[in-house]
């Protein structure tokens, strides 16, 4: 089959020729119609995210829609190595399959995958808003805070407040969900002094995939008992956080990654999404970008592709 391949850790991937997955009794060959491309799958194929870095070579790719031998569509957010979702064919684990929504196209369904997966579940089942809370979205502009911006809408936030560095990006999301934007990197008085007056007194729920400068900043205007939910570190992988500024707060400081939220909260939090994108009550942002262009769709995550891009065997 034809995929992106990996030979060397730490290299962009080339287009090229792979052997085609052979299933065990527990495992699906998924033909791919979309993948996702993120930034957890740059990492991954660095070699410096897990202990045991992947034997090369193999096909990267974390997530994807595709078919099944009966013609069902499905998406998964696992894969079985070296056969990943940006290639022709992905290998899963049959009990790690998702239902798609049939309302939902692939390329939306594909984009929306694991930040959007992210996004949601961070909001209801990490920390479990509440109808009428408010939320304040950091790095909204980007894949994962787009879609949390719309899901914290959807999930009944009473205000939600989108942050991220000022522009045509940030200003656009008070179309899609977001009562009010903040430039995290304008020079107009304080940050979190701007951050408290946007969410009117300090959110209740911040969803944070920045970490750095801006986590600070928000965590100094959060609201008394403010669950902060720590995603990525895309601004600074460290931060130094004043004791006081916890105390003060009664600040839930609490990390979150996909993996941990249990199967069956996924599988209902994608079929809801999908199901949203079908209704057009959230939109994502996506360019499909042909599979054998691989290489300049990796460069362009690495950089920030500013969109979510989704390859398309």
């Amino acid at each position: 089959m034809k995929a992106a391949v990996i030979t060397e850790l730490g290299k962009a991937p080339h287009y090229g020729d792979f052997d085609d997955p052979q299933p065990a009794e527990d495992e699906a060959v998924v033909t791919i119609t979309a993948a996702g491309v993120n930034h957890f799958t740059v990492l991954m194929s660095s070699g410096k995210f897990y202990a045991t870095p992947p034997k090369v070579p193999f096909v990267p790719g974390s997530d994807g829609i595709g078919l099944l031998e009966n013609g069902s569509r499905v998406f998964f957010d696992v894969t079985v190595p070296p056969f990943g979702a940006w290639g022709e064919r992905a290998l899963v684990p049959r009990d790690a399959l998702l239902a798609v929504d049939p309302a939902a196209d692939d390329i939306s369904a594909a984009a929306v995958g694991n930040s959007g997966l992210a996004a949601w579940t961070a909001l209801s089942w990490r920390a479990k808003l509440v109808p009428g809370e408010t939320v304040l979205v950091l790095g909204a502009a980007g894949a994962l805070g787009r879609i949390a911006v719309q899901a914290a809408r959807a999930q009944g936030a009473g205000r939600v407040v989108a942050a991220d560095l000022g522009g045509e990006r940030l200003t656009a999301l008070t179309g899609i969900g977001a009562d009010a934007v903040v430039a995290i990197d304008g020079d107009d008085g304080d940050p979190a002094q701007r951050l408290r007056e946007a969410t009117d007194g300090g959110a209740d729920v911040i969803i944070d995939p920045l970490w750095g400068a801006p986590a600070l900043a928000a965590l100094q205007a959060a609201a008394q008992g403010c669950r902060h939910i720590q995603l990525g570190h895309m601004a600074d992988p460290e931060m130094t956080l004043p004791a006081a500024v916890l105390r003060s707060r009664g600040v839930d400081l609490r990390g979150y990654a996909l993996f941990q939220c249990p199967l069956p909260v996924r599988q209902d939090a994608y079929l809801t999404l999908t199901r949203l994108i079908g209704e057009q009550t959230i939109a994502v942002d996506a360019e499909a970008v042909p599979l054998r262009d691989v290489g300049a769709a990796w460069e362009r995550q690495v950089h920030g592709a500013g969109r979510k891009l989704v390859l398309v065997p």
